[in-house]
């Protein structure tokens, strides 16, 4: 586990953001509303979820106006999340520009229905992924 917590706030925040868009896209079949998204993903795999352009908006305008975090996580587990969820995304991609269409549909959907069970109920299917694969690996 990482000395560096986060907010258990910021993901939640960000997970909003992703099924806005997510649903935005399958909505609208956006192409490149979703090879955002698949960046935003991406940034929060790599750089690491706190350094997310969606966590840079909940520092900078949400936290602020809310009272101190009383919730703290390791970050390691939403940034497995985020890896899942640019998997999904670039599957989604992959199916909105070169087909099959219903790839790009199915994929945008699972993403949209784990980022819905983040925002809505505290629940991150990718978190709870890293947690049963670590112990699996030991």
């Amino acid at each position: 586990m990482t000395a560096e917590r986060i907010d258990v706030r910021g993901p939640r925040f960000g997970a909003a953001l992703t099924a806005v868009v997510l649903a935005a896209v399958l909505i609208s079949g956006s192409a490149p509303l979703l090879a955002l998204q698949t960046l935003v993903f991406a940034v929060g795999a790599v750089a690491g979820v706190q350094h997310s352009p969606y966590a840079r908006l909940f520092r900078v305008a949400v936290r602020p106006r809310l009272s101190a975090p009383t919730e703290f996580e390791d970050p390691a587990p939403p940034r497995f999340a985020q890896s899942v969820g640019l998997f999904f995304a670039v599957v989604g991609l992959a199916g909105y520009l070169v087909g099959p269409a219903w790839l790009g549909l199915a994929a945008t959907g699972c993403a949209l229905a784990a980022a819905f069970l983040n925002a809505a109920f505290g629940y991150c299917l990718g978190c709870e992924m890293y947690l049963l694969l670590r112990r699996a690996v030991g």
